[in-house]
């Protein structure tokens, strides 16, 4: 009886680990006109164990999107050659990308682009300047619903 608990132990630690290596492991692509920016947003992400990919403007963004499937997307909102809401909006319409989280991040405050930004598609949006710390927090947040809307198939 007691190796029954002890085997059973070590299975529920060893899912545990195996599910904190797919938190970990996650791929996000960063997308921001302001590479000092990508380069901090980057910096922070893969410090907590993620893979970063970075593009520089909304069509950069779009084809890295999807060509590289990222598990989540950290958008700004003004860019050249497109701007992010469009971006967003057009991820959204590709049935492969419908369903990966994006994480708007820009500069623009007011509650009308909030609005604008949730409803063209953006899962959050967090204005600049933020804490790159509370970035990480609403990230892992967006990933662990993906995770559990993967789980119990709704995505």
């Amino acid at each position: 009886m007691y190796a029954d608990r002890f085997t059973r132990r070590i299975r529920i630690n060893t899912l545990r680990a195996i599910d904190r290596k797919a938190i970990l492991m996650s791929r996000i692509l960063v997308v921001d006109d302001n590479p000092a920016l990508c380069k901090a947003i980057a910096r922070k992400l893969q410090s907590v164990g993620h893979e970063v990919l970075t593009a520089h403007d909304g069509e950069e963004g779009l084809e890295a999107a999807r060509r590289e499937h990222p598990d989540l997307v950290v958008l700004d909102w003004m860019m050249p050659r497109k701007a992010g809401v469009q971006v967003c909006a057009e991820l959204r319409a590709d049935e492969r990308l419908s369903n990966v989280p994006v994480m708007m991040v820009t500069a623009r405050c007011s509650e009308t682009d909030t609005t604008t930004g949730i409803c063209s598609g953006a899962d959050d949006y967090i204005v600049k300047p933020f804490n790159p710390s509370e970035l990480a927090r609403r990230i892992e947040s967006l990933l662990a619903i993906g995770r559990l809307e993967r789980l119990f198939g709704i995505a």
